[in-house]
Protein backbone atom coordinates (compact mmCIF):
# COMPACT_ATOMS: atom_id res chain seq x y z
CA UNK A 1 0.00 0.00 0.00
CA UNK A 2 3.25 2.23 -0.34
CA UNK A 3 2.01 4.08 -3.28
CA UNK A 4 -2.03 4.51 -2.71
CA UNK A 5 -3.71 6.94 -2.81
CA UNK A 6 -5.94 7.19 0.51
CA UNK A 7 -8.06 10.06 1.06
CA UNK A 8 -8.62 11.39 4.49
CA UNK A 9 -12.12 9.22 5.24
CA UNK A 10 -9.71 6.52 4.96
CA UNK A 11 -11.38 5.18 1.49
CA UNK A 12 -8.44 3.78 -1.23
CA UNK A 13 -8.60 5.28 -4.80
CA UNK A 14 -9.17 3.00 -6.98
CA UNK A 15 -10.44 2.03 -10.59
CA UNK A 16 -12.60 -0.85 -11.65
CA UNK A 17 -12.88 -2.36 -15.26
CA UNK A 18 -15.62 -4.03 -17.02
CA UNK A 19 -15.03 -5.64 -19.89
CA UNK A 20 -17.33 -6.88 -22.45
CA UNK A 21 -16.81 -9.31 -25.43
CA UNK A 22 -18.50 -8.99 -29.18
CA UNK A 23 -21.39 -11.09 -27.33
CA UNK A 24 -21.71 -8.70 -24.88
CA UNK A 25 -20.37 -11.48 -22.09
CA UNK A 26 -18.32 -9.72 -19.24
CA UNK A 27 -14.93 -11.11 -18.14
CA UNK A 28 -14.41 -12.26 -14.93
CA UNK A 29 -11.31 -12.77 -13.23
CA UNK A 30 -10.65 -15.79 -11.01
CA UNK A 31 -8.61 -15.30 -8.44
CA UNK A 32 -4.81 -16.59 -8.22
CA UNK A 33 -4.85 -19.49 -4.89
CA UNK A 34 -8.47 -18.77 -4.25
CA UNK A 35 -12.33 -19.69 -5.64
CA UNK A 36 -12.78 -16.07 -6.18
CA UNK A 37 -14.02 -14.33 -8.70
CA UNK A 38 -14.36 -10.18 -9.95
CA UNK A 39 -13.80 -7.46 -12.33
CA UNK A 40 -10.23 -6.29 -12.75
CA UNK A 41 -9.71 -3.51 -10.35
CA UNK A 42 -6.48 -2.17 -8.52
CA UNK A 43 -5.44 0.82 -6.62
CA UNK A 44 -4.68 4.69 -7.70
CA UNK A 45 -1.43 5.52 -7.32
CA UNK A 46 -1.71 9.31 -5.38
CA UNK A 47 -2.08 12.14 -8.86
CA UNK A 48 -2.60 9.15 -11.18
CA UNK A 49 -5.80 9.94 -13.24
CA UNK A 50 -8.30 7.33 -13.07
CA UNK A 51 -8.42 6.64 -16.58
CA UNK A 52 -4.21 6.06 -16.83
CA UNK A 53 -4.69 4.09 -13.46
CA UNK A 54 -7.21 1.98 -15.65
CA UNK A 55 -4.97 1.23 -18.68
CA UNK A 56 -2.16 0.17 -16.07
CA UNK A 57 -4.04 -1.66 -14.39
CA UNK A 58 -5.78 -3.52 -17.59
CA UNK A 59 -2.39 -4.09 -18.56
CA UNK A 60 -1.13 -5.29 -15.08
CA UNK A 61 -4.09 -7.72 -14.56
CA UNK A 62 -5.26 -9.15 -17.81
CA UNK A 63 -2.60 -8.21 -20.43
CA UNK A 64 -3.99 -5.81 -22.58
CA UNK A 65 -3.17 -2.40 -23.58
CA UNK A 66 -5.34 0.53 -25.29
CA UNK A 67 -5.42 -0.49 -28.43
CA UNK A 68 -7.19 -3.77 -27.42
CA UNK A 69 -9.90 -2.30 -26.15
CA UNK A 70 -12.59 0.67 -26.59
CA UNK A 71 -13.51 2.54 -23.46
CA UNK A 72 -17.72 3.34 -23.77
CA UNK A 73 -18.15 4.86 -20.77
CA UNK A 74 -17.18 6.14 -16.68
CA UNK A 75 -18.85 6.21 -14.22
CA UNK A 76 -20.26 10.06 -12.81
CA UNK A 77 -18.31 9.77 -9.42
CA UNK A 78 -16.85 7.39 -6.92
CA UNK A 79 -18.63 4.84 -6.05
CA UNK A 80 -17.62 3.66 -2.82
CA UNK A 81 -17.92 0.36 -0.24
CA UNK A 82 -16.94 -0.23 3.26
CA UNK A 83 -14.91 -2.84 4.27
CA UNK A 84 -15.86 -5.33 7.03
CA UNK A 85 -14.16 -4.93 9.97
CA UNK A 86 -12.51 -7.86 10.12
CA UNK A 87 -10.70 -7.20 6.86
CA UNK A 88 -9.43 -3.78 7.89
CA UNK A 89 -5.74 -3.39 8.51
CA UNK A 90 -6.06 -1.38 11.75
CA UNK A 91 -2.07 -1.10 12.30
CA UNK A 92 -1.20 0.06 8.50
CA UNK A 93 -1.07 4.16 7.96
CA UNK A 94 -3.10 5.86 6.81
CA UNK A 95 -6.13 3.41 7.44
CA UNK A 96 -7.82 1.98 4.43
CA UNK A 97 -11.49 1.38 5.55
CA UNK A 98 -12.78 0.69 2.23
CA UNK A 99 -12.19 1.83 -1.49
CA UNK A 100 -14.01 4.67 -3.68
CA UNK A 101 -13.80 3.63 -6.99
CA UNK A 102 -14.10 5.18 -10.73
CA UNK A 103 -15.36 2.37 -12.95
CA UNK A 104 -14.99 1.82 -16.94
CA UNK A 105 -16.96 0.03 -19.03
CA UNK A 106 -14.68 -1.35 -21.93
CA UNK A 107 -15.20 -3.16 -25.55
CA UNK A 108 -12.55 -5.83 -25.86
CA UNK A 109 -11.44 -5.58 -29.63
CA UNK A 110 -8.57 -7.88 -29.81
CA UNK A 111 -9.03 -11.79 -29.87
CA UNK A 112 -9.67 -13.64 -26.38
CA UNK A 113 -6.43 -14.70 -26.55
CA UNK A 114 -4.85 -11.14 -25.99
CA UNK A 115 -5.98 -11.77 -22.49
CA UNK A 116 -2.78 -12.78 -20.60
CA UNK A 117 -1.49 -13.32 -16.79
CA UNK A 118 2.25 -12.41 -17.29
CA UNK A 119 2.22 -9.08 -17.70
CA UNK A 120 3.26 -8.36 -14.01
CA UNK A 121 5.44 -9.70 -11.37
CA UNK A 122 2.50 -11.20 -9.14
CA UNK A 123 -0.71 -11.64 -11.25
CA UNK A 124 -3.81 -11.06 -9.84
CA UNK A 125 -5.66 -13.46 -11.58
CA UNK A 126 -4.75 -17.10 -13.35
CA UNK A 127 -8.20 -17.86 -15.19
CA UNK A 128 -10.61 -15.77 -17.10
CA UNK A 129 -14.56 -16.71 -18.17
CA UNK A 130 -16.80 -14.49 -19.93
CA UNK A 131 -20.47 -14.56 -18.01
CA UNK A 132 -24.48 -13.03 -18.37
CA UNK A 133 -24.21 -9.21 -17.60
CA UNK A 134 -25.90 -9.86 -13.93
CA UNK A 135 -23.72 -13.02 -12.82
CA UNK A 136 -20.88 -11.01 -11.29
CA UNK A 137 -23.13 -9.53 -8.62
CA UNK A 138 -23.23 -13.15 -7.53
CA UNK A 139 -19.94 -13.90 -8.09
CA UNK A 140 -18.18 -11.40 -6.03
CA UNK A 141 -17.40 -11.44 -2.35
CA UNK A 142 -20.56 -10.21 -0.60
CA UNK A 143 -19.21 -6.48 0.12
CA UNK A 144 -18.94 -5.72 -3.12
CA UNK A 145 -22.20 -6.46 -4.53
CA UNK A 146 -24.18 -3.04 -4.32
CA UNK A 147 -20.93 -1.59 -6.09
CA UNK A 148 -21.37 -3.86 -8.71
CA UNK A 149 -24.51 -3.84 -9.12
CA UNK A 150 -24.69 -0.34 -9.21
CA UNK A 151 -21.66 -0.07 -11.43
CA UNK A 152 -23.37 -2.38 -14.07
CA UNK A 153 -26.85 -0.15 -13.87
CA UNK A 154 -24.87 3.10 -14.90
CA UNK A 155 -22.65 1.62 -17.38
CA UNK A 156 -24.64 -1.10 -18.79
CA UNK A 157 -26.50 1.12 -21.24
CA UNK A 158 -23.05 1.02 -23.00
CA UNK A 159 -23.50 -2.30 -24.32
CA UNK A 160 -27.27 -2.49 -24.12
CA UNK A 161 -28.95 0.45 -25.17
CA UNK A 162 -31.83 -0.45 -26.09
CA UNK A 163 -32.58 -1.80 -21.93
CA UNK A 164 -30.72 -3.49 -19.84
CA UNK A 165 -31.23 -7.58 -19.06
CA UNK A 166 -33.95 -8.16 -16.87
CA UNK A 167 -32.65 -8.47 -12.96
CA UNK A 168 -32.15 -12.53 -12.42
CA UNK A 169 -34.89 -14.16 -10.75
CA UNK A 170 -32.31 -15.95 -8.25
CA UNK A 171 -31.54 -12.77 -6.92
CA UNK A 172 -32.77 -12.45 -3.60
CA UNK A 173 -35.71 -9.93 -2.47
CA UNK A 174 -33.23 -7.84 -0.02
CA UNK A 175 -30.53 -7.62 -2.88
CA UNK A 176 -33.36 -6.32 -5.07
CA UNK A 177 -34.97 -3.59 -2.27
CA UNK A 178 -31.10 -2.67 -1.20
CA UNK A 179 -30.12 -2.22 -4.84
CA UNK A 180 -33.21 -0.09 -5.69
CA UNK A 181 -32.27 2.31 -2.93
CA UNK A 182 -28.71 2.61 -3.97
CA UNK A 183 -30.04 3.87 -7.37
CA UNK A 184 -32.95 6.25 -6.42
CA UNK A 185 -30.05 7.46 -3.49
CA UNK A 186 -27.73 8.34 -6.66
CA UNK A 187 -30.80 9.39 -8.73
CA UNK A 188 -30.57 6.09 -11.18
CA UNK A 189 -33.99 4.65 -12.37
CA UNK A 190 -34.33 1.30 -11.17
CA UNK A 191 -35.05 -1.29 -14.10
CA UNK A 192 -36.48 -4.69 -13.91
Amino acid sequence: MGNDWIDAEGFRANVGIILANSDNKLLLGGRVGAKGWQFPQGGMIEGEEPIDAMFRELHEEVGLTKDDVEVLSVTNDWLRYRLPDRYVRKNSSPVCIGQKQRWFMLRLKAGDEAVRFDRCDKPEFDRIRWVDFWRPVNEVIYFKRRVYARALYELGPAVHPDGLPPRPRWWPRRWRSVFDKDLAAAGLESRP
